[in-house]
């Protein structure tokens, strides 16, 4: 992979990872405050914390083919470290403040990485599908 198909699949995860979350929060909202509003600052740090979620990707960069069951655990290293480095920044920030905080915290951060696996995954297997019929096609012809 180049580093511009990583720089483009960052900025295609911070998208999704910014758009997961605020869809998360504005319908939880919905249902148990709806006269609560987003302030400025809470946005930023929306943004803040996916853009962190976006650069840790770079553990799942690699320059060459690997095997599936070596990927599989570079996604497991890269969930449980996203899990402790937000986790952490939250607490540091002072933006959880007990234990049932957290634990809801590492449920969002689990339900929005699953979200942005799968969605990876059939951006994945549609590209897979091309190259599928254009090595198809190209075979055809000679």
């Amino acid at each position: 992979m180049k580093y511009s198909e990583l720089i483009k699949e960052m900025i295609r995860d911070f998208l999704i990872i910014f758009a997961s979350i605020i869809i998360i929060i504005a319908i939880l909202r919905q249902i148990y405050a709806p006269d609560a509003s987003f302030e400025l600052n809470t946005l930023f740090t929306i943004m803040a914390f996916s853009f962190l979620g976006a650069l840790t990707g770079i553990i799942l960069y690699t320059p060459h083919a690997i095997s599936e069951n070596k990927m599989r655990i570079r996604v497991i290293v890269h969930f449980f470290f996203l899990e402790i480095l937000l986790i952490s920044l939250a607490v540091l920030l002072n933006l959880v403040y007990s234990t049932f905080d957290i634990l809801v915290l590492a449920l969002e951060i689990a339900a929005v990485y699953a979200i942005v696996r799968l969605l990876t995954y059939k951006n994945d297997k549609k590209e897979a599908q091309k190259i599928n019929e254009r090595l198809k096609a190209s075979k055809n012809k000679v």
